[in-house]
């Protein structure tokens, strides 16, 4: 039987991990993060908000992919089972591409205590869900609900959220019961809260596609408040019309995100709070030690006034990186592919140049190429409770 989701003295916690990303060997401090954050935090329930796994990661087909999916995402999982914190898990761009289904996926997770899979939209479509949570009157008080936000088409090109997922949440959310969304990839309307600005003007961030040639900065009211923003929103090319699913509905809270590593911020328009959450993966390009978990308190009583903020790896891990020539590339590489045509191709001068930079920091691990990743890579970052107590 499911863990019942409730209020507790009129508030309920919610962590969401965006964009682990990891490997079939996971990053020590990936599980760090996730680890510190659950302990000090003890949240209600955590929410995967997708690119849980790299799935083009050529190692996961070193042997059994289903074995080294499983390996991966238990370690993922482990900070929580151990807590005996309650998990739901949605699917991003990056996870199918292992070769397993996200439905396969989903059977992965079933299997790892903890896990709640929700009232689904259906079988074969894991990733959307409702999640009630119930008042102290035994009464629901809220709806999570969750969207399978989708992939790419070949082109690269990200696709809105179908028609049958949009239904699915109208039919299940209707009234005048408060609604947080969470999903991977973001809407267009996340565009609509940035600042539009020239070329040149300080901290401006290039967009790609429909946006080419733009670009934008994130309002000084959104910076002030902790938000920051370092690379455009990665959209679908075409709006499918969730964010005015979403706002017909006229009770949505919040709408929070992942899938752009480098984001996190609060913003809001027509009275949604627009949400990022940056990435939480130290074997994927990301924020350095900014890298973190978002935090929702929801108040019972006055659903309106939750509130959100972050846990970095700086203030919950001491900021103390075991691979810092390998987290200096990650924080500096290219983020979308528009980006990588326009450097020159690199070779392995490139790996040989990462290291010195490791010698000149002072760091005892060197970065190797993708396909030179060990067994022992894997055995080295089985980080657990018992390590840091």
């Amino acid at each position: 039987m499911e863990p019942k989701l409730s209020f507790h003295n009129g508030t309920f916690k919610i962590m969401q991990v965006a964009d682990t990303q990891e490997l079939s060997f996971v990053s020590r401090d990936t599980v760090l993060l996730l680890t510190m954050a659950a302990l000090l935090e003890k949240p209600d329930l955590v929410i995967f908000t997708g690119d849980q796994i790299h799935g083009m990661d050529p190692t996961y087909r070193l042997g059994s992919v289903r074995d080294n999916v499983a390996r991966t995402v238990g370690k993922l999982t482990k900070p929580f089972v151990k807590a005996d914190i309650p998990f739901a898990v949605t699917f991003g761009n990056h996870d199918c591409q292992v070769g397993l289904s996200n439905a396969e996926q989903a059977e992965i997770y079933a299997g790892i205590p903890g896990y709640i899979a929700g009232q689904r939209r259906s079988d074969d479509d894991p990733g959307t869900f409702v999640l009630p949570v119930y008042g102290e009157d035994g009464k629901v008080a809220c709806k999570l609900f969750v969207f399978d936000s989708g992939a790419q088409e070949a082109d690269g090109a990200y696709v809105p959220v179908p028609k049958a997922r949009l239904d699915y949440f109208r039919e299940t959310c209707e009234g005048d019961m408060p609604v947080c969304v969470f999903q991977h990839i973001p809407v267009p309307e996340f565009y609509d809260v940035l600042e539009k600005v020239p070329k040149k003007a300080p901290g401006a961030v290039e967009a790609f596609r429909t946006h080419a040639g733009e670009y934008y900065v994130l309002p000084q009211s959104v910076k002030d408040a902790g938000g920051f923003m370092g690379e455009s929103p990665a959209v679908p090319d075409v709006n499918g019309g969730e964010f005015e699913a979403l706002k017909q509905n006229g009770n949505v809270l919040f709408l929070a995100v992942g899938h752009d590593h480098n984001n996190s911020f609060v913003a809001e328009k027509d009275g949604i709070k627009l949400i990022y959450t940056q990435g939480a993966g130290f074997h994927v390009y990301g924020p350095g030690t900014d890298r973190g978990v978002r935090i929702f308190e929801l108040n019972e009583n006055d659903p309106a006034a939750f509130t959100t903020r972050t846990v970095t790896f700086e203030s919950a891990a001491g900021g103390q990186l075991s691979n810092p020539a390998l987290d200096l590339v990650l924080t500096h590489i290219p983020t979308s592919v528009e980006q990588v045509k326009k450097i020159p191709v690199v070779g392995p001068a490139f790996v040989d140049a990462v290291n010195a930079i490791g010698d000149k920091l002072g760091g005892k691990q060197s970065v190797e190429a993708p396909d030179r990743a060990s067994p022992e890579d894997d055995a080295q970052s089985d980080f657990s409770y018992e390590t840091i107590e």
